[in-house]
């Protein structure tokens, strides 16, 4: 069967019903009589090419067409990001990889870029070529850093508590309390007392990567559970977890939660 080749007037009637009356692709397709395939084509190359409803409507057809004329893209050389602009940017609070990497797309509409994993691969790259001795700049009331101490401590009837600790960044001032377990309601036990020894609210909380408080341990960006987002909102906070592997991100919590009890337990 030979491949449909649309004319310029029905290829805007593809990305009007698209776009403008947000049809599904099947419900493109059946509207014009076309097959699915022919809608995804032309609505990827219009995609590709950085296009929207609002601009190519009042475009003639001779826009369109060179607009949508295919590029090769080996031929275009890969748009290469500010990896020191996007590596001060991530220090900003609510500013993630996923969303340095959205702007850096939209950016360059006309140019080749990375796809989201690409560009983090290549971030982390330029990450290990910093000097691992870079000193972090901490901001007072900032970062809360929480964990829980790998040792337990005795209890009266002979069982054993966990111990939940927090330290803030900018003056390491900590915090510890007892807990009979590390569940989620443990967790965020231990933060809401945290909070009121330190009789404020820091910008950001970061947890370890526990199974209890991370609803997706993602390799660059792991998102917290409903629950522990629902106490960020009542706080006014926000959890920004601790990336696996990645000791730097909690070398702070680390360091107090490394210590070991004085009767040799």
């Amino acid at each position: 069967m030979p491949k449909q080749q649309l004319s310029l007037r029905m290829i805007k009637d593809v990305l009007r019903l698209k776009w403008h009356a947000q049809l599904s692709h099947e419900q493109v397709a059946a509207t014009l009589k076309i097959s699915k395939g022919v809608v995804a084509k032309y609505v990827g190359l219009a995609t590709a090419a950085g296009l929207d409803w609002d601009t190519v409507q009042d475009w003639s057809e001779q826009q369109l067409s060179t607009a949508l004329q295919p590029r090769s893209a080996a031929a275009l050389p890969v748009v290469v990001p500010d990896w020191g602009r996007i590596h001060r940017e991530l220090d900003r609070k609510g500013v993630t990889l996923m969303l340095l990497w959205q702007e850096y797309v939209e950016a360059n509409p006309q140019g080749r870029t990375w796809r989201y994993t690409q560009f983090c691969e290549h971030y982390k790259a330029f990450a290990a070529t910093l000097k691992r001795s870079m000193r972090q700049h901490r901001r007072a009331g900032e970062k809360m850093f929480i964990d829980y101490a790998g040792s337990t401590v005795p209890l009266s009837d002979g069982a054993r508590a966990q111990v939940f600790v927090s330290a803030m960044a900018a003056s390491s001032c900590v915090f510890a309390c007892a807990t009979p377990t590390q569940r989620l309601d443990d967790w965020i036990e231990g933060m809401v007392r945290a909070l009121h020894f330190y009789q404020g609210v820091p910008a950001l909380v970061v947890p370890d990567n526990a199974t209890a408080v991370i609803a997706s341990a993602d390799r660059y960006e792991p998102r917290a559970n409903d629950t522990v987002q629902d106490f960020a909102r009542y706080y006014g906070t926000s959890v920004l977890a601790a990336r696996p592997r990645s000791p730097k991100d909690k070398a702070l919590i680390s360091y107090c939660t490394s210590f070991r009890r004085l009767d040799g337990d």
